[in-house]
């Protein structure tokens, strides 16, 4: 991932949370659900795909979240996450409902490079189960600037038909006739139609130019391997390849180390 850049965002205080308002809390499903937040900021909040902030509740203790809107259709100050419910902190966020008011700290992070390396290339999106909802900030940022960019692919994966998030978006990214979306699950049920199999299996219908490609990969750790290695066989070089890098996190600033690989810091490094 690009090395993390300076945000334009006014925070008097890199630790100080701010406050936010839910607008709107949604399960999608069984153990995701979705929040709109609208932050209480002097000034106009901004952030890039692919960052992320660090969530608190008061008592409870904070989770870092990637955020899931794209800056291009964030008005009013707010933003969107998606939630799974998990450790103590993320089952808490799940009891909330509108009106309840949180503590957002960030963005944090690097950003895809939407603005910069994908410019006038071939963009090919590979998501798996919640990796989309990082990526979905990218994906509506890029298709908002579509003259931007050339051939689009979205490639969508998970483990079962109920899995699959934002299902009516996925709709919509089907039919549209200027990007390409093809999704798999890994086990189909009685209605789903569609392909089964795991996502690198999509890669043979991909239509790009390997010179003017960039990929954007998110996803859990073990579809990273099978993935690198599919892109690898389609002869793409890492530099074209990001992956986003997930960890747990506390500072989200690069102080605490808990997130650190070696001598690399996801939140800083990470997106």
């Amino acid at each position: 991932m690009p090395v993390a850049m300076p945000t334009t965002s006014k925070v008097k205080d890199i630790y100080l949370p701010q406050p936010a308002t839910i607008l709107e809390a949604e399960l999608l499903t069984e153990k995701e659900k979705f929040f709109k937040f609208q932050l209480e900021t002097d000034g106009t909040f901004t952030f890039m795909p692919g960052q992320f902030m660090e969530v608190s509740i008061p008592g409870i203790g904070g989770a870092p979240i990637s955020i899931s809107s794209s800056p291009t259709r964030s008005k009013d100050n707010t933003i969107e996450m998606e939630v799974r419910h998990d450790a103590n902190m993320t089952a808490a966020l799940h009891t909330l409902q509108v009106r309840y008011r949180v503590g957002l700290r960030g963005p944090y992070g690097p950003w895809f490079p939407v603005d910069r390396d994908m410019l006038r290339r071939d963009v090919v999106f590979v998501c798996g189960g919640l990796g989309l909802v990082p990526v979905r900030s990218a994906i509506h940022y890029v298709l908002d600037h579509r003259a931007d960019y050339e051939n689009i692919t979205i490639l969508y994966g998970t483990k079962r038909p109920e899995d699959r998030l934002f299902v009516d978006e996925l709709t919509e990214w089907k039919a549209r006739s200027d990007i390409t979306f093809l999704e798999t699950v890994d086990v189909a049920d009685r209605k789903w139609s569609g392909n089964v199999g795991v996502i690198t299996e999509l890669f043979s219908r991909l239509q790009m130019t390997r010179a003017k490609t960039i990929a954007i990969v998110c996803g859990p750790p073990i579809m990273y391997r099978f993935v690198l290695l599919g892109l690898h066989k389609l002869k793409m070089k890492d530099r074209y390849i990001y992956v986003s890098l997930e960890r747990h996190m506390r500072c989200a600033v690069g102080k605490c180390g808990r997130c650190q690989i070696n001598g690399v810091y996801a939140c800083q490094e990470g997106a």
